[in-house]
C-alpha cells in the first residue's frame, strides 16, 4: 500500500471525486508550490468506492466556496501539529464567479472579457446555475463536464 507523509500544518482535501484531483491540483497552482503537495488518485473508500485526496504540507488561501461548486461532497481538513483542527464542509454556493465559462456566444462576456464570469445557483436539487447575463444553464458538481469547471 502507498502511504504518503502526515502532514504537519497544512490541508487535506478529501472526497474529491475520482479522477478531478488532478484539475483541483492545477487550479490550485500545485504543480508550482515551492512546499510539499502530494495528490493521491483512486483512493479506495467505503462510501465512495473511489476518491481523490490532496495534501499540503502549507496553509494556502482560496476561496473553499468554489470547491463546492466543483463538487459539493469534498472537505476540507485543517491540521495544525499533525492533528486536524477544523473540518470544512463545502456546499453548493450561492454564486460563483471567474471559476468556468459561459458557452452562449451571444452572452455579453463573450465579447467584454473584462465583464466577469457570474453564475447564480437556481436550482440546489439539480446542481444548475444561471449565467447572470444571458440565462444560460449549466450543471456544477462532479457530474458536470470536469473540463468546463477549469476554463479559467
Amino acid at each position: 500500500m502507498l502511504n504518503v507523509d502526515t502532514i504537519k500544518n497544512g490541508l487535506v482535501i478529501d472526497h474529491i471525486c475520482a479522477g478531478t484531483g488532478p484539475k483541483i491540483f492545477s487550479w490550485l497552482g500545485l504543480e508550482k508550490a515551492k512546499f510539499t503537495a502530494a495528490l493521491v488518485m483512486n483512493v479506495p473508500s467505503k462510501t465512495m468506492g473511489k476518491k481523490d485526496i490532496i495534501k499540503v504540507d502549507n496553509i494556502i488561501n482560496f476561496d473553499f466556496s468554489v470547491l463546492g461548486f466543483i463538487d459539493p461532497n469534498i472537505t476540507v481538513n485543517i491540521v495544525k501539529d499533525e492533528k486536524i483542527i477544523k473540518k470544512i464542509k463545502t456546499e453548493l454556493p450561492s454564486c460563483v464567479e471567474n471559476v468556468r465559462t459561459c458557452k452562449n456566444p451571444r452572452c455579453i462576456t463573450a465579447t467584454e472579457h473584462y465583464v466577469p464570469q457570474r453564475f447564480i445557483l437556481v436550482d440546489k436539487e439539480k446542481a444548475l446555475y444561471r449565467c447572470e447575463y444571458c440565462d444560460s444553464l449549466y450543471k456544477a458538481g462532479p457530474q458536470a463536464e470536469v473540463e468546463d469547471l477549469f476554463e479559467n
